[in-house]
């Protein structure tokens, strides 16, 4: 009696269409990573087509191209910026109002100039705001 052994058929995985799903989840997660980024710094630049004002007590920091500084019409220098910006906000606020600091800075000057500058008022605590000239002008 001659007995014949049964052949077992291995389990086989078609995988002849996970390119494709390899594929579609690859774009999906490409797409979703670059809507979801929320470190994007933007940005707007120094002229805009209206104008609006601000009914808050401000405090106006001006500087020219040659980095000369005046904080409510008192020249002052960058290194003394920092204690001319802490009375001005004392006084506001011993007014009982929160004050803004606006800052009318020249294009010419560089954007680490604005950050130095925005560097003080987010250490003392205080809302600051780039003023923009109108496009028409």
């Amino acid at each position: 009696m001659k007995l014949k052994r049964r052949h077992k058929e291995g389990a086989e995985v078609s995988t002849e269409s996970l390119n494709d799903i390899m594929f579609f989840l690859l774009l999906f997660f490409l797409i979703i990573s670059t809507l979801a980024n929320p470190s994007v710094l933007k940005l707007t630049l120094p002229s805009s087509k209206t104008a609006e004002q601000a009914i808050k007590q401000q405090i106006t920091i001006e500087s020219d191209a040659d980095h000369q500084f005046i904080i409510n019409k008192v020249a002052i220098s960058f290194t003394q910026l920092e204690d001319a910006l802490k009375l001005e906000i004392a006084r506001i606020k011993g007014l009982g109002m929160d004050p803004t600091v606006v800052l009318k800075l020249d294009n010419s000057l560089t954007i680490q100039d604005l950050a130095d500058i925005m560097q003080i008022g987010y250490s003392l605590g205080v809302k600051m705001v780039l003023a923009t000239k109108s496009a028409d002008k």
